[in-house]
């Protein structure tokens, strides 16, 4: 799976995106988030708050609770304001 990062979320994990193959026990959006977060210690930092941290899988924004089934990419990137 494409895992894309955007934002300070890219900052602190260090990277713009990454391939990862997924473990079995990871079944919705916030299991994707708790797994990166225990990954070391820039996904912790970027993932310490889940509740900010939006997330689009192949790119259609989604909440926590949904389960990634058979989508290729997910992104994740904090809270946007527009105008």
């Amino acid at each position: 799976m494409k895992v894309l990062y955007f934002a300070w979320i890219r900052e602190r994990v260090g990277k713009a995106e990454e391939e990862i193959e997924l473990p079995a026990s990871v079944v919705t959006a916030a299991d994707l988030i708790d797994w990166l977060r225990n990954k070391g210690e820039e996904y912790a930092l970027a993932f310490g708050n889940p509740k900010i941290v939006r997330v689009a899988l192949d790119k259609t924004h989604v909440q926590p609770g949904a389960r990634i089934g058979a989508a290729r990419e997910v992104a994740f990137f904090p809270p946007m304001t527009g105008g």
